[in-house]
């Protein structure tokens, strides 16, 4: 017999942040947040990822969450944007320096030897 599917359910913020503070207080892996809770892993981990808690190899909780991620944003949004108003000046120059070293830089009709 088939599975049957779980009912989709939306979490309010307050209700995250509840389940995330009980979890961090009382050192709750994924599967035991979700036999206590009913929220899969992966909502789980999502929902950590954007609050910015994070967990390093050593098992340390580190958050990296409010201002960080908003000067993380806009730093690289900044840096997307230089990348792309430079970027065709260099692919030009990359290109022209290929074909002057393909073609040797000469134009017109090759020379008889």
């Amino acid at each position: 017999m088939a599975k049957t599917r779980r009912k989709r359910h939306t979490y309010t913020s307050a209700q995250r942040t509840a389940i995330l503070a009980t979890a961090r207080k009382e050192s709750l892996t994924a599967l035991q947040v979700q036999r206590k809770f009913g929220v899969t892993p992966v909502t789980y981990y999502s929902w950590r990822k954007k609050t910015g808690l994070t967990r390093r190899r050593g098992g340390e909780i580190v958050t990296s969450g409010g201002a960080g991620l908003d000067l993380d944003r806009q730093v690289r949004g900044e840096v997307r944007a230089k990348v792309r108003q430079i970027l065709p000046s260099i692919v030009r120059t990359e290109v022209s320096g290929y074909l002057e070293a393909l073609f040797g830089g000469r134009r017109g009709r090759p020379r008889k030897v």
